[in-house]
């Protein structure tokens, strides 16, 4: 039998033309593919190639089903959307691989980095993460909203831009709400904040609005939300307009 690898793969934003060459190449390689139920969806099938794919929330399940596998011979790609490294699987490949059997550290392991929402949403929006910038993660299910929130404080107080994952869905809504609250409270400026949904997709739609004006229902789970530093700027134009960050500081 051959020797197994294992290769977190990142599948970008949603658009494949944003899939890198080295992650094509790694996917035809592939025995197994493992992941989340819609980036496992993106995948085609073909013969020699078996599909896993889980339900939310099984992230350490499945990173020990590819060490698993990979250590029997095969060649697994755990994919993600995104870059796998940004919120994603390769963390908890490793939380697995160091609390499990000696052996599995022998293997072949891959970060195979992607194009993330945070950097899709960024250049379809112009170049809001310009200059010095943050990105937090909302989701309150590995860490408590105490935390979040006390990141969110300090990132406005060090003026940064912020590039919010994960901002709402239909079982948290409150934790954006509390978000943007915060955030209205201790901003002294009216910054802009881009709402990016579903970048390089059909359903791509961006929203620019001042942070005052800014409404917990723009966002929702494909959303990517990019809060403007007190330097941040929109230049209005015909063709739409082009939010960025100077590269320089005063």
């Amino acid at each position: 039998m051959n020797e197994g690898w294992i290769a977190i793969a990142g599948l970008g934003p949603g658009s494949e033309a944003m899939i890198t060459p080295q992650v094509s190449d790694a996917l035809a390689r592939a025995t197994d593919i493992v992941g989340y139920i819609p980036y496992v969806a993106r995948i085609a099938p073909r013969d020699g190639l078996t599909l896993h794919a889980t339900d939310n929330r099984v992230e350490i399940d499945r990173a020990i089903h590819a060490l698993t596998m990979a250590a029997d011979g095969r060649r697994v790609v755990i994919v993600s959307s995104g870059d796998p490294g940004v919120f994603a699987m390769a963390a908890a490949l490793f939380e697995a691989l160091e609390a499990g059997p000696q052996a599995w550290r022998a293997l072949t392991i891959d970060v195979l980095p992607g194009i993330t929402a945070m950097l899709a949403a960024s250049a379809r929006a112009g170049a809001p993460l310009g200059h010095d910038f943050c990105a937090i993660n909302l989701s309150d299910n590995l860490k408590p909203w105490d935390m979040i929130e006390k990141r969110l404080r300090l990132a406005v107080e060090a003026d940064f831009a912020i590039a919010l994952y994960n901002p709402r869905s239909k079982a948290r809504p409150e934790g954006f709400e509390k978000t943007l609250r915060l955030l209205q409270q201790i901003c002294c400026d009216d910054r802009p904040i881009l709402f990016a949904r579903a970048v390089s997709t059909p359903h791509e739609a961006l929203r620019i609005v001042p942070l005052t004006q800014a409404t917990p229902d723009m966002a929702d789970m494909r959303t990517l939300v990019i809060i403007g530093s007190s330097r941040t700027r929109l230049i209005e134009r015909a063709a739409g307009p082009i939010l960025y960050t100077p590269r320089s500081a005063a």
